[in-house]
């Protein structure tokens, strides 16, 4: 029974059953592919006549053992799906050859035979004309690894990334700068009969999409190098806490305030080797300046220096002790003349007599000085225990006043040396 299905062409009697030729004018008169492409004629039959091609949808085109058992109507289905779907579709593409073949087998039979087959071969050429190449490699290479591979997403949780708007898998942003950037080229399209003022006038438009693009990307460079984003979600202050440096003083912060539009112009890194270069600086001179001070005091060697302090802290205390004696002294040849100034003042019977010399002598009012004296031994308290404090000092009290009070309150053993 199976052989009465069977098709023969009746010129070679060889089978067509899956493709064969039929004559339209001659009845019962059906060829193989290889007597109608040789054009052969049989009884009232001629070369020229019309003709049909009957297909079984069940021949191969690239061979049985090298297809793999696809059918022609499967590489018809196939260049239909891989037009509608485009390449990388796989699945798409095996639903709709049938389901007799996975997205593996799609894969796999397109790429051997339409791509790296004969028929690849002779239509995809070796050079890809408009191929944008690294004119700076010497090979003539693809773009550099650097322009093309993108930057890693940031290690932020989803319910951050909602709060910022941030795109992991394409490293965007919902709100871009420049988020018009766009429309300048949303409506261009090139026509055939533009001329070349129009043609320029695109190319300028396409020019400034590009730069804004670039500027948009270095921005993004900016907050990635310099932490940006965790700093505006505050995990910035966690990793300071775990990896503490060196203190930053009042004088480099504010500095680093003024220099900040250099952070445009330079990497994290190169900014904090600045800085840290400066401080570097700072204390390489403050040590040339004591060298030269010992060796215009004489002194040659690192050896000698720690006698010379020691004798320049005694001299000092000498000195120290000799005006708080003649002090002394002078309050007790005219102590009635000395205090005339401020014994009148509320306060002044608070005062010791060590006190009362020392606001005679800074000619401030006892109620001043025990103002300013509560409110330092009150910081220097806080400071023992751990709490921060800030001193405020009355607005009257300069800095030489207040170096002479603190150094009355460490010698009379009201604060420590350190605090002072």
């Amino acid at each position: 029974m199976a052989e009465l299905g069977k098709k023969y062409c009746v010129y070679c009697l060889a089978e067509v059953s899956p493709l064969r030729f039929r004559c339209t004018e001659c009845a019962d008169i059906e060829l193989c592919p290889e007597c109608f492409s040789a054009g052969a004629e049989i009884g009232p039959h001629r070369r020229w006549h019309g003709y049909q091609l009957v297909d079984g949808g069940r021949f191969t085109l690239w061979g049985a053992e090298a297809e793999g058992g696809w059918s022609s109507r499967e590489e018809q289905l196939l260049l239909d799906a891989i037009e509608q779907f485009g390449f990388g579709n796989w699945e798409d593409m095996a639903a709709h050859v049938g389901a007799s073949r996975t997205p593996q087998e799609v894969m796999e039979h397109y790429v051997s035979m339409y791509i790296h087959g004969n028929l690849g071969k002779a239509c995809i050429p070796d050079t890809i004309p408009n191929r944008v190449t690294d004119h700076t490699c010497p090979s003539g290479g693809p773009l550099s690894p650097s322009l093309t591979t993108p930057l890693p997403p940031l290690d932020i949780s989803v319910a951050e990334q909602q709060q910022l708007g941030y795109m992991p898998l394409r490293d965007d942003y919902e709100i871009e700068y420049d988020q018009d950037a766009e429309t300048l080229i949303s409506g261009l399209s090139v026509n055939y009969d533009d001329d070349d003022v129009e043609i320029e006038l695109k190319r300028a438009h396409v020019d400034m999409y590009v730069r804004k693009l670039k500027e948009r990307q270095r921005r993004k460079n900016i907050a990635r190098d310099y932490n940006l984003v965790p700093a505006f979600l505050g995990k910035d202050k966690k990793d300071k806490e775990k990896a503490p440096k060196r203190k930053i003083t009042k004088e480099e912060k504010e500095l680093r305030l003024k220099l900040r539009p250099l952070y445009q112009f330079m990497s994290c890194k190169e900014f904090e080797d600045f800085f840290e270069n400066m401080h570097k600086e700072r204390i390489l001179r403050a040590k040339i300046r004591e060298l030269q001070r010992y060796r215009r005091n004489g002194i040659t060697k690192m050896e000698e220096s720690a006698e010379y302090e020691a004798a320049r802290h005694k001299r000092e205390k000498r000195k120290e002790n000799k005006n708080i004696a003649s002090s002394k002294r002078g309050k007790e040849e005219g102590k009635e003349g000395e205090f005339a100034a401020i014994e009148n003042l509320p306060g002044f019977e608070l005062l010791s007599d060590r006190e009362k010399v020392l606001c005679s002598s800074l000619n401030l009012s006892p109620a001043r000085y025990l103002t300013v004296k509560t409110i330092i031994i009150k910081d220097h308290l806080q400071k023992r225990q751990g709490i921060p404090s800030k001193s405020r000092l009355p607005s009257y009290l300069d800095k030489v006043l207040k170096k002479r009070i603190l150094n009355f309150l460490t010698e009379s053993g009201w604060i420590s040396r350190d605090a002072s």
